[in-house]
């Protein structure tokens, strides 16, 4: 079972998202970003790179947020 944190997202954020005229044109990009970088902390994982494991999960958090903010 997938637990998920509660995520806060503030008003001007959503407000910034949806202003975003391209937005419907960087969710697919996004899509494909997270795809790679979730490869990425694949192979970090098998290879135990610790540095590469960390960056990874920071970019995916900052994609995650992203993500989220144009769905909104």
């Amino acid at each position: 079972m997938i637990y998920e944190k509660a995520y806060n997202v503030t008003i001007d954020q959503v407000m910034a998202a949806l202003k975003r005229r391209d937005a419907e044109e960087r969710i697919p990009v996004l899509r494909l970003e997270l795809d790679y970088e979730l490869a990425t902390l694949y192979d970090a994982l098998k290879q135990r790179d610790t540095e590469q494991i960390n960056q990874s999960k920071q970019r995916l958090k900052q994609l995650r947020r992203e993500m989220l903010l144009l769905e909104a």
